[in-house]
């Protein structure tokens, strides 16, 4: 079994040529994209992201998703302007070599009733990026149509070529037992965004919380990618991702630190997994 680290660099440092820096330094292969120099890489420019893209390729580091807003949106909004940006995020993903996108169900407060519009629009957008050559990956999220494992199930179902990314601590802070949504997902997912939540929605280090997630990584079976989204402290751009206030657990001096520790945490839990780090990827 093998497991090779990916993170939301942004986490450590908004400055992008920072983010490549500290990726090199946890031994980080891959990035999964979502603020540079302050912008969301959805608003990025064409030329932005080829400049970025040369700079990633200098630091040896690989893009494994665009961590994208997309679907992060109530679905009331104008759809038609987000698949406007939707195709926009699509290009870029190209640009980088990346084959993912990560998305969400869009905010509604009523689920069920609006379950058919959802299903209408995820498909609409699964197709647009087809045509692009690139494919969706739904991660749960708080308040959105697939913030419960049941509904992330029907959703994978009604949009064959949707993707599926398992987020612990989302499900901890929406009130989802992570062991049942484990045993509902754990054969669709594709891969893992690591944080760890207390039952109270704090965030602390990976295995800490409830978010079962050394029960996840053992029962990992196939060859895969986590993910470090550490929301170990606010760092710049978090309002921009999420309308919920952070609570952590504790104080970290600087972002690196946090994220620096975020990662120590996750080492921790694969080494006690029986992973061992071997050039960049955890064997088992």
């Amino acid at each position: 079994m093998n497991i090779r680290l990916s993170a939301f660099a942004d986490e450590a440092s908004a400055n992008f040529a920072e983010q490549i820096r500290v990726l090199r330094e946890e031994r980080i292969p891959y990035i999964e994209l979502r603020g540079l120099d302050g912008k969301n890489v959805s608003d990025l420019t064409e030329e932005e992201a080829k400049r970025y893209k040369e700079m990633l390729d200098k630091g040896g580091i690989v893009v494994w998703s665009i961590g994208s807003p997309l679907g992060k949106v109530w679905l009331g909004d104008d759809f038609e302007a987000h698949l406007k940006k939707a195709a926009h995020t699509f290009r870029l993903a190209k640009l980088f070599a990346a084959e993912k996108v990560r998305v969400f169900s869009f905010y509604t407060k009523t689920p069920g009733e609006d379950e058919a519009e959802v299903f209408l629009r995820m498909k609409r957008m699964a197709e647009l990026a087809a045509e692009y050559g690139v494919t969706l990956y739904h991660e749960n999220e708080k308040e959105i149509y697939g913030d419960t494992a049941a509904r992330c199930v029907r959703l994978l179902n009604a949009v064959p070529s949707l993707r599926c990314v398992f987020d612990p601590a989302n499900f901890v802070q929406c009130g989802q037992d992570v062991s049942s949504a484990l045993a509902l997902l754990e054969q669709r997912v594709d891969y893992y965004h690591i944080k760890d939540a207390l039952a109270d929605g704090t965030v602390v280090p990976a295995g800490e919380g409830e978010g079962c997630v050394s029960r996840m990584i053992a029962g990992i079976g196939k060859d895969t990618v986590l993910t470090v989204e550490p929301h170990l402290a606010v760092f710049e751009g978090y309002a921009d991702i999420d309308r919920t206030q952070l609570k952590n657990k504790y104080v970290y001096a600087t972002p690196q630190e946090a994220f620096a520790a975020a990662v120590s945490a996750l080492r921790t839990v694969l080494t006690a997994n029986g992973y061992r780090e071997e050039n960049g990827t955890w064997i088992k």
